[in-house]
């Protein structure tokens, strides 16, 4: 075991769980003090009021700087993996530029709320779900070229990008034909 993997192995869950709490607590909140209807708010809705967006806001700044620790352990896991091959160097440089990008959206959307800057939450969110599709998609390639016999979590991975990328797609055509839950 390499010196970054000892006691780091918790960051991915650390993120899973720290970022679904931040939204259900802010549901949760936003719900009992009656700022949202009950039944499938926009998760920017749960975080426009005080007190949740203040809980929202704190929950996921730790959330962007959790996922910006846990980039950069798997690119430096990439790394020391495979650090001859000049392609996977070059995915891997790649993959942490995009990461960085999508915890910075996050970032931007958690501190310009839509009720405030609109067009700049809908820049972070563009960037969050952007260059983290395009993150995936560097990753899948990275595990197919370094673990070539390994395809069940390829598959994974490649399930969690089409489900990703359907759900931008969806958000799209919803924003298109101004749709509205």
């Amino acid at each position: 075991m390499w010196w970054f993997q000892q006691g780091l192995s918790i960051l991915p869950s650390a993120l899973v769980v720290w970022s679904s709490a931040s939204f259900i607590f802010s549901y949760v909140t936003a719900v009992l003090l009656r700022h949202v209807d009950p039944l499938v708010p926009y998760i920017s809705d749960t975080g426009t009021l005080p007190p949740e967006r203040c809980l929202f806001g704190i929950m996921l700044n730790i959330s962007a700087v959790l996922g910006i620790a846990t980039i950069y352990v798997r690119y430096k896991q990439i790394f020391y993996l495979n650090h001859e091959e000049s392609t996977v160097l070059k995915l891997n440089k790649a993959g942490l530029v995009l990461g960085m990008v999508s915890c910075f959206g996050l970032l931007i959307i958690t501190n310009f709320q839509k009720s405030t800057l609109i067009a700049m939450h809908v820049t972070g969110a563009c960037l969050t779900f952007g260059a983290g599709t395009f993150y995936m998609l560097v990753q899948i390639i990275l595990s197919y070229k370094i673990q070539p016999g390994k395809k069940v979590v390829f598959r994974i991975r490649l399930m969690v990008l089409l489900w990703c990328a359907a759900s931008i797609v969806s958000s799209i055509l919803c924003c298109e034909t101004k749709l509205k839950w």
